[in-house]
């Protein structure tokens, strides 16, 4: 499976996850010439368990995605809709082809790099290691990150002791299989998906009692993953780093955040992709990126930070942001 074909897929609604699209669909195509993939940008489609129609009505949009060869994935929400709108990811990924390799990106990411010279090996899944300690958080009164994971591999029959980075101390979050759902990556899309939604289902419906006290919202997606990777035989391992989240892709999340710390290549990028006025135009109808990118709100958040000595803390830099009256998303 390594260096095999594949697709991407995004998701896309109404509001700014529209307009995040149109910009991921723009730096694709302006950065990775290579790719030789088909590119899906994955819709919700209204029903029970969405209050709002969730689809992308707006036209414009539409037409700049279809210009830049996106295709509308249409895909029915049985399961999550509204309540838990990250497992718009886990939902969608029914359906793409069948037996096609993929990778999935979150919206709010841009490609900086050639994306068909990552080096993917889609016989062992893998995901974004961009992550920070966020869940479990174990009480005071126990059991801790050890006992909380295995009670999950425990679940579904799979091999805790394997799955540990045994170079990280005992009870710190780094020695277990954590993740980033931001991207990840398998051989076929049905069957990653079904057991992705078998497991979250599973989880969420009835955790295992080791869970309690433990919140899954909005952590579900990211408890999950790392045992659907695991269950694949992939791993923490299985991309060398420095492709995805480093040369080839950038998961800024928020355009004030991106502004505040990422390098100037994905700032370069941001503005070279957004530039055309067949883009700009129908970017402009979302006003974080009005503001930030077109109005030169982005390059006084980014005099603010030293992006080589910035605060250690994600939370220390939206503070910043915010008391200097920056703040959009």
């Amino acid at each position: 499976m390594a260096n095999a074909p594949f697709n991407v897929m995004i998701v896309g609604q109404a509001g700014r996850l529209q307009y995040e699209a149109l910009l991921f669909a723009a730096s694709l195509r302006h950065c990775s010439p290579g790719f030789a993939g088909r590119l899906f940008v994955a819709v919700p489609q209204p029903g029970p368990l969405w209050d709002k129609d969730p689809g992308i009505r707006n036209q414009d949009v539409l037409q700049a995605l279809a210009d830049l060869g996106a295709e509308i994935l249409p895909f029915e929400s049985k399961l999550f809709g509204a309540a838990y709108p990250y497992g718009n990811k886990i939902e969608a990924l029914q359906a793409l082809p069948e037996g096609e390799p993929f990778v999935f990106f979150d919206t709010d990411t841009l490609i900086t790099g050639e994306l068909a010279e990552v080096p993917f090996d889609f016989s062992r899944p893998s995901a974004s290691l961009r992550v920070e300690g966020t869940w479990p958080k174990p009480t005071l009164y126990g059991p801790g990150y050890a006992g909380i994971w295995q009670a999950l591999y425990d679940r579904f029959g799979l091999d805790f002791l394997s799955s540990l980075d045994l170079s990280q101390p005992d009870e710190y979050w780094k020695r277990y299989l954590y993740f980033n759902a931001g991207f990840f990556y398998g051989a076929c899309p049905r069957a990653f998906g079904k057991r992705f939604l078998v497991y979250a289902q599973s989880v969420r419906n009835d955790p295992p009692q080791e869970l309690a006290g433990q919140s899954l919202d909005p952590w579900l997606d990211q408890i999950v993953l790392p045992l659907v990777i695991h269950s694949f035989g992939g791993g923490r391992d299985a991309l060398p780093a420095g492709y995805l989240d480093g040369e080839v892709s950038c998961h800024y999340r928020l355009f004030p955040l991106l502004y505040a710390r990422e390098s100037d290549r994905v700032v370069e990028v941001l503005q070279e992709v957004a530039a055309p006025n067949r883009i700009k135009k129908v970017l402009k109808g979302y006003e974080p990126i009005k503001r930030m990118v077109y109005q030169g709100r982005g390059e006084k958040v980014r005099a603010l930070f030293d992006r080589k000595n910035l605060p250690r803390r994600e939370q220390a830099i939206r503070n910043r942001i915010k008391s200097e009256g920056f703040w959009m998303r």
